[in-house]
Formats: C-alpha cells, sequence, structure tokens
C-alpha cells in the first residue's frame, strides 16, 4: 500500500511539475462554452519548428523540451530549458520516434509533427527517458503497465463508479458500456454505479484548466482526458472540448475516450500498437474499441 501511494504521488509531481510549463503559453485565454471548440490546437506551435535538428538554435525548442518531458521522453522537465537542439534533445525524439513506429531521425520531421500536435491522453508514455533505454515501462508484447505494476488488491474485483455533479446525463450511459466492456474483456472485474459520489472507488467529471488534481487540461485540441493508476480512481474529460456519442465530424466520442482512461484505472499504460484502445492519440469523428492486445494486457496483469 505505501509503495502504491508513493507511486501516485510521484506521478501527480510530475504532472504538476511540468504541465503548467509546457502548456500555460498556448492555453485558450477564453474559458469557452462545454462542449464548444472552435480554437487552435495547444500542440500547434509544433507545425512552426518543423525541420529543426541537433545543433539548431530556434525560439520555441524548449517547449518542444517541455512537451517530450511532459509525456516521458526527457528528463527533468521542471528545470529551464535552453533554445538549443541538444544531444538529449535528439535522444528525446528518436526515443518518441521508436514508441510511435516513426523513423527514427531524431529531427522534427514532418511525421513526427503530424503524430505529436494530435488530440491525445494527458498521461505520460513512458515514466521518464533515459538515453539509450526505450523500456521504461514493463513491457509484454506491445501493452504496457505502469512502474512497479500497481493494480487493484487482491480480492477487490468489484469496483463502483460515480459521475461529479456537471457530468452531463446523457454522456453517462457510454461510459456505462464501457465499463461492461472491461469487465466482459478482463474476466476478472465487475462494476456498478455507487450511491454516492464520495464512496466510489472510480470518480469521473468533467473540468477545464486547473482542475485540482496538479495536472491542469490545456483547453481544445490537445490533452482530451486523463487518468490516474490504480488505485487513486479519478478520470477526467476536458470540458472545453467538443465530445459526442459515436462518431460525429469535429468532435471526439465519449465511450471511446471512456475506454482508454479505464483502462489506465486498472493500470495498463500505453500501447505501442496503434489499433489499441490504449494507444495514445485519438481524432476526431472516430470510434474505437478494445483490442486483443488490450485484453491481453488486463488478462496478463490480474492472472485472468
Amino acid at each position: 500500500m505505501a509503495f502504491k501511494l508513493s507511486f501516485i504521488f510521484s506521478c501527480v509531481f510530475f504532472l504538476v511539475s511540468s504541465v503548467p510549463r509546457v502548456f500555460s503559453h498556448f492555453q485558450n485565454p477564453h474559458n469557452g462554452l462545454l462542449f464548444n471548440n472552435t480554437d487552435q490546437s495547444p500542440f500547434g506551435f509544433l507545425k512552426d519548428m518543423q525541420g529543426c535538428s541537433k545543433g539548431k538554435n530556434v525560439k520555441g525548442i524548449r517547449d518542444l523540451k517541455r512537451y517530450l518531458g511532459h509525456f516521458g521522453y526527457l528528463n527533468n522537465p521542471q528545470v529551464a530549458y535552453p533554445d538549443h537542439f541538444d544531444d538529449d534533445l535528439e535522444a528525446a525524439l528518436k526515443s518518441y520516434q521508436v514508441f510511435y513506429h516513426l523513423n527514427a531521425t531524431g529531427k522534427l520531421d514532418g511525421p513526427t509533427v503530424s503524430r505529436m500536435v494530435m488530440p491525445r491522453c494527458g498521461f505520460p508514455d513512458k515514466e521518464t527517458h533515459q538515453r539509450g533505454n526505450n523500456n521504461s515501462l514493463h513491457t509484454v508484447s506491445r501493452y504496457r503497465f505502469f512502474p512497479g505494476r500497481p493494480k487493484w488488491p487482491k480480492g477487490k474485483r468489484h469496483l463502483t463508479y460515480a459521475f461529479g455533479s456537471r457530468f452531463p446525463t446523457r454522456f453517462m450511459p457510454p461510459v456505462a458500456r464501457a465499463f461492461s466492456k472491461w469487465a466482459v474483456a478482463s474476466r476478472y472485474f465487475t462494476f456498478s454505479r455507487a450511491r454516492t459520489y464520495r464512496g466510489a472507488d472510480l470518480k469521473i467529471s468533467f473540468a477545464r484548466g486547473a482542475h485540482g488534481d496538479g495536472a491542469p487540461f490545456d483547453g481544445p485540441g490537445g490533452v482530451l482526458a486523463h487518468a490516474f493508476a490504480p488505485t487513486d480512481g479519478r478520470l477526467h474529460y476536458d470540458a472545453e472540448d467538443r465530445w459526442a456519442i459515436g462518431a460525429v465530424r469535429n468532435a471526439y466520442d465519449v465511450e471511446t475516450l471512456a475506454l482508454h482512461e479505464i483502462g489506465h484505472l486498472l493500470g495498463l499504460g500505453h500501447s505501442q500498437f496503434q489499433n489499441a484502445i490504449m494507444w495514445a492519440t485519438f481524432r476526431s469523428g472516430v470510434t474505437k474499441r478494445l483490442n486483443s492486445d488490450d485484453i491481453r494486457g488486463i488478462r496478463s496483469l490480474y492472472g485472468s
């Protein structure tokens, strides 16, 4: 139990130290309306840097480093990075490119920028980046676990969930379906809705900006949602993105993101298999389902 609490604290500390510096400059200055997304992505600054390579001194490189630091590819995301494309940045880019099956050039080339600007889950792909080591998370097949493989205690096979007071009623059934699909896939867990939010094992809500968990959202089009490793239980959607049920143009499917974030709640990290629900990036107007890679991952973690 002490290890799990320590792991959760370390994740939250990592996010606290990195996220505000990474994205605050690019946040939408307006609050906007819930489910109304007309603003540019906070990752859009990367497009202006396409073609950068080692040895260059270009304004914005420090923000590229913060991006990679936040998502686990570069150490010390809390330090004041210089605007210099150094050896560490080249190694971090190569690590990112390997993870996403891109050509490992170490340069900010077109395919890499196209991948990096995509909306995504806010949880890091890796714990930290270590030069020469692309296996920070325990890897079996293409699914991945968190460091130390945190999971729900043995015997805790029934989990309750609840929605925050401002969670739209029409979005509750898609999330409930996502829980049902994980129950079937895991052959281990069952889920039911709790009577109270406070008493639930898993707490699901919409939030915007800084919302008290040390991982502030960045406005439309960047980080879509995030959740924490066991046994924290929190799952948050960014209220400034546009959400829908099913494949709706220019909107993100609530159930698809629920499937992904519930995977984190149960102990899965980001998969390196693009068809897996635990792949980190998402497209608007597209739905996804659990893949055999996700199913093998959860059954391996819990021995079911």
